[in-house]
């Protein structure tokens, strides 16, 4: 089974096991509306492989470390398209969680990801009890505050914000918290991983930053021209879209240039490739950049 059909079904296991506790079955299917259909993975994926990268000698405690992170992740988009933030009617092509079941319970819903997700890594660490506390560590800090994912929602509400702050806590976070998580549940250094994690964090949000401009609603499954529309500091407002899309391949590189030799290198290697071909395709930039010169073009002879 590939690391991400693993990471479904370890998404499952958790889902039910909360939803057969019983509680408010509105709320249940809240979490479950904002868990699955589920993206990329990515975080998870990448906790997976720097664990297995290390030795994975608890794998039920990686995949801990794992389900947390996606969890957290989950509830912060719940969040994120809040009416109070992007007031975003789509999140992965269906209805955002608070366009299908209210605010009052969006809310609620990302509150109980976050509260959900300590208690699946708290059950995963029955093995390895004297690595839960570093690893969960990690895991708070990716999301709290100063440097996690709620201080980088929280810089939007701020009049003045530097835009690589921004964008190593809004996004950057969670990558750095699923390098180091899985290095630390497989008993290895955490810091050994830290750069990969955060440029593949900040490429990952320069890569939001380029699609916000370049892609279309249909194949992002969300709405597009948010930080224009809501005057959010972004990459490509900042460097232009060729210097932005220069920056991300940029970041790539020093991704890939991080990775420690270990028998997981290789694999490493490829996952952030495929990663940043996902994100930003060159067809797509070649195919933008074909028409704004066609359109440019087109002006200067009116």
């Amino acid at each position: 089974m590939s690391p991400k059909l693993l990471i479904e079904h370890a998404l499952e296991e958790v889902l039910k096991s909360f939803e057969n506790q019983g509680g408010p079955e509105s709320l249940n299917k809240a979490i479950r509306h904002a868990v699955i259909p589920g993206g990329a993975r990515i975080r998870p994926q990448l906790c997976l492989a720097v664990a297995f990268a290390c030795g994975n000698d608890d794998p039920k405690l990686a995949m801990g470390a794992a389900v947390a992170l996606e969890l957290m992740h989950c509830g912060s988009l719940v969040h994120d398209d809040l009416p109070c933030f992007d007031n975003a009617e789509l999140r992965r092509g269906i209805p955002s969680v608070h366009a299908a079941y209210g605010e009052r319970l969006a809310v609620l819903a990302g509150d109980a990801l976050i509260v959900m997700a300590f208690e699946a890594l708290l059950h995963s660490a029955e093995d390895s009890l004297n690595r839960l506390a570093p690893v969960m560590k990690i895991v708070a800090q990716g999301v709290g505050v100063p440097n996690g994912i709620i201080a980088g929602q929280a810089w939007e509400c701020e009049p003045k914000v530097n835009l690589r702050t921004y964008q190593k806590a809004k996004t950057g976070a969670l990558f750095s918290a699923a390098t180091s998580a899985g290095a630390s549940a497989a008993g290895s250094n955490p810091l050994v991983w830290a750069t990969l994690g955060d440029s593949l964090g900040e490429a990952y949000q320069v890569a939001d930053d380029i699609r916000d401009v370049i892609g279309d609603m249909q194949s992002l499954g969300k709405p597009v021209g948010k930080d224009l529309e809501l005057d959010r500091p972004s990459a490509t407002r900042q460097l232009g879209l060729d210097g932005a899309v220069e920056y991300f391949d940029e970041l790539v590189a020093r991704a890939i240039r991080s990775i420690p030799e270990c028998p997981g290198q290789d694999m490493l290697k490829k996952l952030v490739l495929s990663e940043s071909e996902r994100l930003v395709p060159n067809a797509l930039y070649d195919r933008v950049q074909k028409e704004l010169v066609q359109k440019s073009n087109k002006t200067s002879t009116v």
